[in-house]
């Protein structure tokens, strides 16, 4: 299976995918712990189908420690014991953020007042930041078929 379009190959593309790299090494910079970036965009991921994304995220979090018990319970998390509050609390703000449609206004009052609680004005404002970009970012590769499969992490680093 090949990609409707090559980004790396298109000029308009890949002026674009410099910027969006650059906004990635940002929220990697951020300090919103690195494990709740990788568990919210794995997540959001997930909710969209997205491949390459749920390949990369899996992997990227795996090679930084993430144990397979917390990856593999990452879509069923409100069930799982294994994430602390602040995680469960992220989750939700990212499943929210990601079904925006599916709930008249968009992330409620109770969800943004309780991840409110466990993350400062910079963590938050970098989850939230996340949410939007891997919600772009899927939606980049869904609508082009990118392929999956192939991620070697740190491989766009």
């Amino acid at each position: 299976m090949g990609a409707r379009l090559n980004f790396f190959a298109d000029p308009i593309a890949g002026r674009v995918l410099n910027h969006f790299m650059s906004a990635g090494r940002t929220l990697k910079e951020s300090p919103l712990p690195a494990a709740t970036q990788e568990l919210v965009a794995l997540r959001v991921s997930q909710i969209n189908g997205c491949a390459v994304c749920v390949d990369m995220h899996t992997k990227e979090a795996a090679a930084a420690g993430e144990t397979s018990v917390r990856l593999n319970l990452v879509a069923a998390w409100r069930e799982a014991t294994v994430f602390t509050e602040a995680e469960r609390a992220a989750l939700e703000l990212a499943e929210e953020g990601t079904r925006i449609a599916d709930a008249a206004g968009g992330v409620s009052d109770e969800v943004w007042t309780n991840v409110a609680k466990h993350y400062d004005g910079e963590q938050l404002t970098a989850l939230v930041i996340l949410v939007s970009f891997m919600n772009t970012v899927n939606r980049l590769n869904i609508i082009t078929q990118q392929p999956a499969g192939n991620y070697e992490p740190g491989q766009f680093h």
